[in-house]
C-alpha cells in the first residue's frame, strides 16, 4: 500500500487540528507553517475533508478550521476514505467501483486471496486507530527515547 502525498498531508493537517480541538480554530496558513506543508496544496486537500464532514470552516478575523467531532471519534480510515478511497485497495479488483468478473482471471487468480488479506489488515489498522491515538502515540514516542511505539485499537 502506497499512501499519496494528498493523504499524508491531509492526515498531518487533521492531527494538527486534533491538537487544538475544543480550544480554537486553525487557519490553513498556520497548519501549513507548523506542518511544513505547501499552502496551495493544503487548500486543495481540505476540500474533500470538508465535503466528508470531518472538518468545518469559519470565516472572519478569527476564522479557520476545526474538527467536527472529537479526535477519538475520527478514525484514520475516515480520513483516508475522504481523501483517497482507492488507497485501501492493494490491487484493482479491490477498488470500490470494481465490477465483478471484469478481470479475465479473477476466479483463477492465485494471488487474490493474499490481496484480500492485505486489504483487510490495512483496513483493520486504519479502522481501529483514531486521531486521538496518533496524538497519544506522538506524546509517547517523544518520551520513549527511541523505543518503538505500537498502537493497539
Amino acid at each position: 500500500m502506497k499512501v499519496s502525498s494528498r493523504t499524508h498531508y491531509g492526515l498531518r493537517a487533521m492531527t494538527r487540528l486534533a491538537k487544538t480541538h475544543g480550544e480554537r480554530t486553525l487557519s490553513l496558513s498556520e497548519i501549513a507553517a507548523v506542518e511544513h506543508l505547501p499552502l496551495p496544496y493544503l487548500e486543495q486537500v481540505i476540500l474533500p475533508l470538508r465535503r466528508s464532514g470531518l472538518v468545518e470552516g469559519t470565516r472572519g478575523a478569527h476564522g479557520g478550521y476545526r474538527l467536527t467531532r472529537a479526535p477519538a471519534d475520527i478514525r484514520i480510515s475516515d480520513v483516508v476514505r475522504a481523501l483517497e478511497p482507492e488507497a485501501l485497495a492493494p490491487v484493482e479488483c479491490f477498488l470500490d467501483g470494481y465490477i465483478e468478473g471484469s478481470c479475465a482471471v479473477q476466479t483463477d487468480c492465485a494471488s487474490r486471496p493474499l490481496w484480500a488479506r492485505v486489504k483487510a489488515a490495512a483496513v483493520a489498522v486504519l479502522d481501529s486507530t483514531t486521531l486521538a491515538d496518533l496524538d497519544q502515540s506522538e506524546a509517547t514516542s517523544t518520551h520513549s527515547k527511541g523505543t518503538a511505539v505500537t498502537i493497539h485499537g
